[in-house]
């Protein structure tokens, strides 16, 4: 057994990360605005609006700030003939062995975001699950959905 490929994510994803977190917490915001404007209207207690507040503030700072960065660096995987190891987490760290016998098939992803920053995932499915490894350019996607479609035997109806 010899090692195929061993990468980490592109540079490229922590922003697009922190834009759609930054999305997210905008919506939140706007909710948390929404309870206070009708606690006013209506006479209600503010506490509630007054925690969301706090709460969806120090989410936006982990979310925005720390957790991409956190994220990009201890994200990586490797793939090999018989197997794909994939290492992700925050806190506790999850290393997970894909043999290439049970994978069932292969996708590619790419939303708006994503595609603005010429960016892909790659979701390797199982029976059990599906892996995912976000944050790929578009053409390192490409080649790694081709090399585990062939290392997994999987026809690939885009050829």
């Amino acid at each position: 057994m010899y090692r195929v490929l061993s990468k980490r994510l592109h540079r490229d994803y922590i922003t697009v990360y922190r834009i759609s977190s930054f999305f997210t917490h905008l919506v939140l915001y706007l909710l948390v605005i929404t309870y206070i404007t009708f606690a006013a209207w209506k006479h209600w207690t503010f506490i509630p609006g007054y925690i969301g507040l706090v709460v969806v503030s120090l989410s936006a700072f982990l979310f925005i700030s720390l957790i991409p960065q956190v994220k990009y660096r201890r994200f990586k995987y490797e793939l090999f003939d018989e197997e794909l190891e994939i290492q992700s987490g925050l806190i506790i760290i999850r290393n997970v062995l894909v043999p290439m016998v049970r994978v069932q098939h292969v996708e590619l992803e790419s939303g708006p975001l994503m595609r603005q920053y010429d960016l892909a995932s790659v979701a390797v499915v199982t029976a059990a699950t599906t892996h995912r490894i976000s944050g790929l350019k578009q053409s390192e996607a490409q080649r790694l959905k081709r090399q585990i479609g062939m290392l997994a035997k999987v026809d690939d109806p885009d050829d």
